[in-house]
């Protein structure tokens, strides 16, 4: 019977092809540079048919489509930021995993946090609430229980 060490090895290796990148060995550039440049940039944006994966990870065609056109305005010379503009110009800030904060997407940036506040402004509330209400009247003792009180107090 094969042993922990058995398990371990083969669960690594089943799941080791799920976390590999999607990029293709023909898609790599040769200049190391500019290959690590496309991967920043590809890991930056996300794959218009999968929304929770990066192009980077991604194994759709219009994912590859992308990762070949941000090797190929980086290898005419496009800096980062003209290749993220140009993707984001054609696709929209959707691509992006971080979007930059502006006037037409504040409402998203900042309603995590109000609602963090109110949430935390509600539970504040409740608990002073409660800590402050008066204790609820006792109910009055029956005869049998006022019987057996004077019992024990008359001893």
């Amino acid at each position: 019977m094969p042993g922990p060490r058995a398990f371990a090895l083969a669960l690594a290796l089943s799941v080791a092809p799920l976390a590999a990148p999607a990029v293709q060995p023909d898609e790599i550039l040769t200049d190391p540079g500019l290959e690590a440049r496309a991967r920043a940039i590809t890991a930056e944006l996300r794959c218009v048919v999968c929304q929770a994966e990066s192009i980077d990870d991604s194994n759709a065609e219009i994912a590859r489509d992308l990762r070949l056109l941000v090797r190929e305005r980086l290898t005419e010379g496009d800096s980062d930021a003209e290749v993220l503009a140009f993707v984001t110009d054609r696709y929209g800030e959707f691509v992006l995993f971080r979007p930059p904060f502006t006037w037409r997407n504040a409402v998203l940036w900042l309603s995590g946090p109000l609602f963090l506040l109110l949430g935390a402004g509600l539970a504040f509330a409740y608990v002073r609430r409660r800590s402050t209400a008066p204790a609820p009247p006792r109910p009055p003792l029956t005869p049998e229980e006022r019987a057996r009180l004077e019992a024990l107090t008359n001893e």
